[in-house]
């Protein structure tokens, strides 16, 4: 058994959505990593990785419960997250994979690519609870615990400029960063409450209508999603994700107006490139079956992850753009470089 002044599991505090950068005194902010959050209980020899639903997360990430003792600075427990470091910012995907059942496939992954845990707060520093401790004491114990710390331990850039927070917020979009979070410099860590502020990017993109799903139940009458893509630089269209923002009556609408695009060429839309799912271990039993229509309509939608090259959740449809010709959708919209400051912080 561990011998840190508390057990796990401890449910992680969380963040309740906000439409702005909250300003004014008393707030330090944080950009906000995409990876796994994970609370990390360490007791100077025993390491053990919590995931945000309470689960051992060690086992997908060997790498970390090796290397981890050997950097930190003594007894703790820290929150934070672990990410992988890819050539084009953070790479989720990579994160995705080690959630295999097999050792031997995540060994190899480990030491492909190996990920890292970057720290940002302080629940324990050798004996001392530090949970009740206003948030402005427990960073700069954290600070101080991990100025020099070797990877794959890293310490997350924090500031209380709120105009540095928005510049981060529009500089860092795409490269792995969601938005920024914000925290009471004054408040205790709250396990399990929404007590800090998490500002999400919204991002706009038009996309070709390669297809679209039925709504279940109304097969024949009703659109349940339109499926989206976006041209490659060969000019292929690749299936990106969808969109089934629509009232009932739109999806009706959208039955007849879609019609006479419908084809069974399988060299339109998303014939050249990557095509909308079949059955995965995550849709067995669900209708994935799609109608595929010729690729002349375009939309613009917004979205808030773009996980590798799809979206992550469902887009939320905006407009069409009956102005732009498909050929225009192209994944450069969603070009992005790696910010200096991500590249400091694994850059030791």
């Amino acid at each position: 058994m561990l011998t840190t002044p508390f057990q796990p599991p401890l449910q992680p505090m969380l963040a309740k959505l906000t439409d702005s950068i909250p300003d004014g005194e008393g707030w330090l902010y944080e950009p906000k990593w995409d990876g796994f959050r994970c609370i990390l209980f360490f007791d100077g020899s025993e390491i053990f990785l919590q995931s945000r639903d309470s689960k051992p997360l060690g086992r997908y990430f060997p790498e970390l419960e090796d290397q981890l003792p050997k950097v930190l600075p003594g007894p703790v427990v820290l929150d934070g997250e672990i990410v992988i470091m890819g050539a084009k910012g953070l790479d989720f995907d990579a994160l995705q994979l080690r959630l295999h059942p097999a050792a031997s496939r995540v060994k190899m992954l480990a030491g492909q690519t190996p990920a890292a845990f970057v720290a940002f707060d302080m629940l324990a520093d050798g004996d001392e609870d530090l949970r009740e401790r206003p948030f402005a004491g427990r960073r700069a114990r954290l600070e101080t615990a991990l100025g020099k710390a070797q990877p794959p331990l890293h310490l997350t850039p924090a500031t209380t400029s709120a105009s540095t927070a928005q510049d981060w917020f529009e500089r860092f979009e795409g490269a792995g960063f969601d938005g920024v979070i914000a925290k009471r410099l004054d408040g205790p860590y709250q396990p399990g409450k929404r007590a800090m502020a998490k500002i999400k990017h919204l991002r706009t993109v038009d996309c070709v209508v390669g297809g679209y799903r039925w709504n279940r139940g109304e097969e024949g009458l009703a659109v349940g999603s339109l499926l989206l893509g976006l041209h490659d630089e060969a000019g292929s269209l690749n299936y990106v994700g969808h969109t089934s923002s629509f009232k009932a009556d739109e999806k009706r609408a959208l039955a007849t107006a879609l019609a006479p695009l419908v084809t069974d060429d399988e060299g339109d839309g998303f014939g050249q490139g990557r095509t909308p799912g079949g059955q995965t271990r995550w849709t067995t039993g669900k209708d994935t079956s799609w109608v595929r229509i010729r690729p002349e309509l375009v939309c613009e939608v917004t979205f808030d992850y773009l996980q590798g090259e799809r979206f992550r959740h469902a887009a939320t449809f905006r407009r069409w753009r009956n102005d732009k010709p498909p050929a225009s959708c192209t994944f450069n919209q969603l070009a992005a470089t790696v910010p200096y400051e991500l590249r400091q912080v694994f850059e030791q």
